[in-house]
């Protein structure tokens, strides 16, 4: 088998990895799966560019019997040392950005997902009823969506942006990254790419622009304000500082912070939707979102099929620092947290379509469009939580 272990940001190199995967089942409950890299996998891989090998790593399964299962989880590897950005140097060395934690907060929160969109007792119309999914569960509203079908169609949706928001801004191989300058001195890094036939984004040249902050936020505090619907305008250009107002909100997990939400942004101008989809594990938190046209997304409201449905999406992933004490570290907008809690590792990534034409040439224009709005999200989040430069 063959791995590209990444990050959501093209700041740290992915880890490319071959290995061969055994599966047994050792008893009736318990199951094991094992990865180890192996020497000449395959004839036609150069040995000189594996850097990084796999020992025996991998997990053991254990069914509890109740509807749950316990799982244990090694990963061993062995890389050759890189150059790792400075921001992210403390939590790849601490073995967090590429270990087992991660996986585990990975696997715990994909089987969350998968027991809400599978379920059947969730309350589909206003309601303040107790969805009894997981024991002890807050009470959770569903707005805006009638039907069950309605509701798995927009859960489809959100992931299938979510996944194009995780595949176009990490430092994959299919991606060459270009660092710009710009004149308020961001880490700016761009790629393009032309989508010929795909119906699931729209055709044409598309641009992503990527930036990598470190914040003195704490990473809860960082997540609730860039998810929260009514704190939108604080930092999205494109709302044109008008109200937001929230049209369905669906539950996907048993954390509040796990939900998709379909927004409307009204403006002089015009009136806009966005879907938007907010993840959060014990690892990682993502906030990801795209404007949506309103009559299609309608249609996938009522259950319609929204494999077709061009969609381009742009967001925030939200890391802990790694480090254990940072001074002055903000835990709301007034007050100071203690030594103990860390910052934020913030990547702020946003998708434009430049040309709908995929055989058009990337204009420097485009480039710079894309690059001001990261720069002036950013800029909003540090003014917006108090955490300017200097």
């Amino acid at each position: 088998m063959f791995a590209e272990l990444q990050m959501l940001t093209p700041l740290v190199p992915t880890r490319e990895v071959y290995f061969v995967r055994y599966c047994k089942q050792l008893s009736a409950e318990q199951w094991a799966i094992v990865d180890v890299s192996i020497d000449k996998v395959e004839e036609n891989i150069d040995a000189s560019l594996v850097k990084c090998r796999k020992r025996p790593s991998g997990c053991i399964i254990q069914d509890k019997t109740n509807g749950h299962c316990k799982v244990i989880w090694v990963e061993h590897l062995e890389c050759q040392k890189n150059t790792v950005h400075t921001l992210f140097r403390t939590i790849v060395r601490s073995g967090l950005a590429f270990g087992a934690r991660h996986w585990m907060a990975t696997l715990q929160h994909q089987c969350e997902r998968l027991v809400f969109f599978m379920a059947t007792n969730v309350p589909t119309k206003d309601s303040t009823d107790e969805c009894q999914i997981f024991r002890r569960m807050p009470v959770i509203k569903i707005l805006g969506v009638a039907t069950l079908a309605g509701r798995k169609s927009i859960l489809k949706l959100a992931q299938r942006m979510t996944w194009s928001f995780c595949h176009s801004i990490g430092a994959s191989s299919y991606h060459t990254w270009n660092k710009v300058s710009t004149k308020t001195g961001e880490d700016i890094r761009v790629s393009s790419r032309k989508n010929l036939n795909d119906p699931g984004e729209p055709h044409g040249v598309i641009v992503c622009a990527v930036s990598s902050v470190w914040l003195p936020v704490s990473p809860t505090l960082l997540f609730d304000f860039l998810r929260d619907e009514s704190r939108r305008s604080e930092w999205d250009i494109m709302s044109n500082g008008g109200p937001v107002q929230s049209i369905a909100n669906l539950a996907k997990g048993k954390d509040r912070g796990n939900a998709v939400t379909i927004q409307a942004m009204k403006s002089k101008e015009n009136s806009m939707w966005v879907l938007q989809d907010s993840c959060t594990n014990a690892f990682e938190s993502m906030v990801v979102f795209a404007h949506v046209d309103v009559t299609g997304i309608q249609s996938v409201i009522t259950g319609c099929d929204s494999s077709n449905m061009a969609i381009l999406p742009s967001g925030f992933s939200i890391l802990p620092d790694g480090l254990e004490s940072r001074p002055l570290v903000i835990s709301s907008r007034h007050e100071k947290s203690n030594d103990t809690e860390g910052g934020s590792l913030l990547t702020v990534a946003f998708q434009i379509l430049t040309n709908s034409s995929p055989t058009a040439k990337l204009t420097m224009e485009s480039v710079e469009s894309v690059n001001t709005i990261v720069s002036c999200t950013l800029r909003n989040i540090k003014t917006s939580l108090q955490c300017e430069d200097g």
